[in-house]
């Protein structure tokens, strides 16, 4: 490959006080731009962090709830999780057993199906009740506009 088409233009790009950048590296021969390269290093971060910011941010929100949860306890927890499924919040359901009361099982998981049902019209089941060391856990998502 000659060099002399190199140093023509280095020697363009130096007597317009820019800075030769190379663009293609592979293409035979490279391709190579006459620009300045510190604004074109701030243009491409500006554009990185436009389509970042467009980016959809996945927000989970959590409800605990205990193997033996009351009946009004969980209306006003199911209130809540309707609420965040409808901002658009993912759902993170689980039961907590303490002690003892993991012989419950059954009953963590029922509460838990129970949730499912109830807001099916707000957002579909993710993940099924799993049992994970002392928590069941369930995910929810919410249903598209």
């Amino acid at each position: 490959m000659d060099i002399y088409p190199i140093k023509k233009a280095l020697a363009i790009a130096d007597e317009q006080g820019l800075d030769l950048v190379e663009i293609s590296p592979n293409a035979k021969p490279p391709v190579c731009k006459v620009m300045d390269y510190k604004k074109f290093l701030y243009e491409q971060k500006k554009r990185e962090k436009a389509l970042k910011s467009k980016a959809t941010k996945v927000v989970v929100k959590e409800i605990r709830f205990g193997p033996q949860t009351d009946d009004h306890d969980y209306e006003f927890k199911k209130k809540h999780a309707e609420k965040f499924l409808k901002d658009g919040a993912k759902l993170k359901a689980f039961v907590f057993f303490k002690g003892r009361s993991i012989v419950f099982k059954e009953q963590g998981q029922i509460l838990l199906l129970k949730l499912a049902q109830d807001l099916e019209e707000y957002g579909k089941v993710e993940q099924m009740p799993k049992l994970e060391g002392k928590r069941m856990i369930m995910f929810i998502a919410p249903k598209k506009k």
